[in-house]
């Protein structure tokens, strides 16, 4: 009998993911069946795709380019769509691996269940510009947590980079494409796994955050993420059970949604001014938070 195959899937925008496509091709034999690599740029500038066209010349790697950006949601749908193998593995393109057996852990486990989560990792110093701190701490905070406490609620903290899940159900259920802004495409999908009463696993097999975004940046991506959840509570009623959601409705059963939201309204810079510090509180990102999704429920 043939061993299942591997269809790793990089979306790629304005990244160079060579080390990453060498990094998985010198572990391609610790997958027991066949494996490829599909990249597939979404509309990065010109300048940036030239490194990655070499992978063209990679045995077992298909590189493309989309003449446009079509968004986090579609671009995997259509890597999927093009994958040949029973198994998909979804990185994104800011991943690095942390050794040679990260493959190997995977081959391991892979009979477990049909979604398996392998979690992320930051470096342990902080960066030296102070744009970066924000998003490193809330990586580090936030992201990095070990399988033992992601598996205490296995859907909700389903995340698509670095995870390992059947072609089968990948397509079944695919990411929501009308979430055209950044976020919970993951959350989504993770709910509706939840539904189907399909079995999530969380393994300690992380790969390294490489891409730190500027904190304004990253700021600009967390707005986003909270207008997409508000979005699927109010047309779909999903999301009322994570924290966020749960904050903001029990305020407006008190009456107090908006007088809350109204004082924060007032100090709005002053947190915005934390943020961008040098020394961030992720409270106080938590206030903004729950000031945005305040305001998307008024």
């Amino acid at each position: 009998m043939n061993s299942p195959g591997l269809s790793v899937l990089i979306p790629v925008y304005n990244r160079d993911v060579t080390p990453l496509v060498h990094a998985l091709l010198a572990q391609a034999a610790a997958w027991p069946g066949p494996l490829e690599i599909h990249c597939l740029d979404d509309g990065s500038r010109e300048a940036m795709r030239h490194p990655n066209r070499e992978l063209t010349t990679l045995p077992g790697v298909c590189y493309q380019e989309l003449p446009h950006n079509v968004g986090r949601a579609a671009i995997r749908n259509q890597l999927a769509s093009a994958a040949k193998h029973e198994w998909l593995l979804l990185l994104d393109n800011d991943s690095l691996l942390p050794d040679n057996q990260f493959l190997a852990r995977y081959a391991a486990a892979c009979h477990l269940a049909p979604v398996l989560v392998g979690g992320t990792t930051y470096e342990l110093a902080a960066p030296a510009a102070t744009e970066l701190h924000l998003r490193w701490l809330y990586g580090r905070r936030r992201e990095a947590r070990p399988a033992a406490l992601r598996q205490r609620a296995p859907h909700g903290q389903l995340t698509l980079n670095n995870m390992l899940v059947r072609t089968e159900v990948f397509r079944r259920f695919g990411l929501d494409e009308s979430l055209t802004r950044y976020g919970h495409e993951d959350t989504k999908f993770g709910w509706l796994l939840r539904q189907a009463s399909i079995s999530v696993l969380h393994l300690d097999n992380p790969v390294l955050h490489d891409g730190l975004e500027p904190a304004a940046q990253f700021l600009q991506k967390t707005h986003d993420a909270v207008r997409n959840l508000a979005r699927l509570y109010l047309a779909e009623g999903l999301g009322a059970d994570t924290k966020l959601l749960k904050a903001a409705l029990q305020l407006h059963r008190w009456g107090l949604g908006e007088a809350v939201r109204g004082a924060f309204q007032l100090r709005q810079q002053q947190v915005r001014r934390n943020l961008l510090s040098a020394q961030p509180s992720l409270r106080q990102l938590d206030a903004l938070k729950l000031y945005w999704l305040l305001t998307e429920l008024k």
